[in-house]
């Protein structure tokens, strides 16, 4: 056989072993066999074709058995196909069974595929989490605003994690809660000698139904006074007042003016008549005069008392209030 035909086979054959040890984890067969977890190679070539990583199966497998847990490798496969994360499901199993929280792989699965951490979950039903509200403002019934942030220890509750409401919903809740406890106070007075009141009432609702958590207990950290809301409503509403007021006032000095306009304008027509009326009289006295009806000793008789009349018209105004002459 030609050396360059030999050499071709060798070649094809180092090809062939690549592809195969590649395309086949021999090598995680190996552990998993070690492990006492039985994988079989047909087993993995078909993951391969269904393009499922065999290392993302095998290997929490593998964690699965060493901790005790029995699980099927066909709904691994399944969990790893619909999207979820199976060494986290794996890991949330250990963590449950260590813990002595009863969850098996379908609801783990269902909480992962639901977008939930299942692991911190897990975690935080051994651990329970403390959530820190926002500053909430409510106004007590004597007008002074109080201003308190709560405290809310939580515990997961792992059979309403899937489809439960978050941290939102019971940060809302506590926030309603604690609004509704000052508002009804008679005095924040009340409210800060006692501010246990606050939490014995708001556990009271039962905030935690619909909820994946369960509230173990809620504290008040800080309770601050803020502003006197009921002066500033009433300084408000003298303000609102006086400016009613005022725009009366403005309304009532507009129809002044205009009435005092409108007495000016008729004022001023009448001496128009007047004037008017004056200027007739010279006609009126030369009618007369042709007609014979006056007579120029009646003129004369008509012009003295004319005078008469403007000579006492101003003797009079030269007359002080008491008589006296200037």
């Amino acid at each position: 056989m030609p050396p360059i035909v030999i050499f071709g086979i060798i070649v094809a054959a180092i090809i062939l072993l690549i592809f195969f040890f590649t395309f086949v984890p021999i090598g995680l067969a190996i552990s998993a066999g070690a492990s006492g977890v039985h994988v079989g190679l047909f087993q993995l070539i078909g993951m391969r074709i269904r393009k499922v990583n065999p290392h993302k199966i095998v290997e929490p497998l593998i964690k699965a058995t060493k901790a005790g847990l029995s699980l099927n490798i066909n709904k691994m496969e399944a969990h790893y196909m619909a999207g979820g994360n199976v060494d986290r499901v794996v890991n949330a199993l250990i963590a449950a069974q260590r813990a002595g929280i009863p969850l098996d792989f379908e609801k783990s699965c269902a909480i992962d595929l639901a977008g939930r951490d299942v692991l911190s979950a897990v975690q935080m039903s051994v651990s329970p989490k403390v959530i820190e509200t926002p500053i909430i403002a409510a106004i007590a019934k004597d007008g002074i605003e109080l201003r308190a942030k709560a405290k809310v220890t939580v515990r997961v509750n792992i059979d309403r994690l899937v489809g439960g409401a978050g941290e939102e919903t019971i940060i809302a809740r506590v926030g309603e809660g604690i609004v509704t406890t000052i508002g009804s106070s008679f005095s924040h007075k009340d409210v800060l000698e006692n501010p246990d009141s606050i939490s014995q009432t708001v556990l009271g609702k039962g905030l935690d139904s619909g909820t994946a958590y369960e509230i173990l207990s809620i504290d008040i950290a800080d309770v601050d006074v803020g502003v006197n809301v009921g002066a500033k409503l009433q300084i408000d509403q003298a303000e609102a007042d006086k400016r009613i007021a005022q725009a009366k006032a403005e309304e009532r000095r507009a129809m002044a003016v205009a009435q005092e306009q409108e007495n000016k304008a008729e004022v001023q027509g009448m001496r128009a008549r007047v004037i008017e009326a004056e200027a007739q009289v010279p006609l009126a006295m030369a009618e007369a005069f042709r007609n014979g009806n006056l007579g120029v000793m009646d003129y004369y008789k008509m012009k003295n008392m004319m005078a008469d009349t403007e000579m006492r018209e101003s003797i009079g105004k030269t007359t002080n209030p008491q008589g006296d002459n200037k």
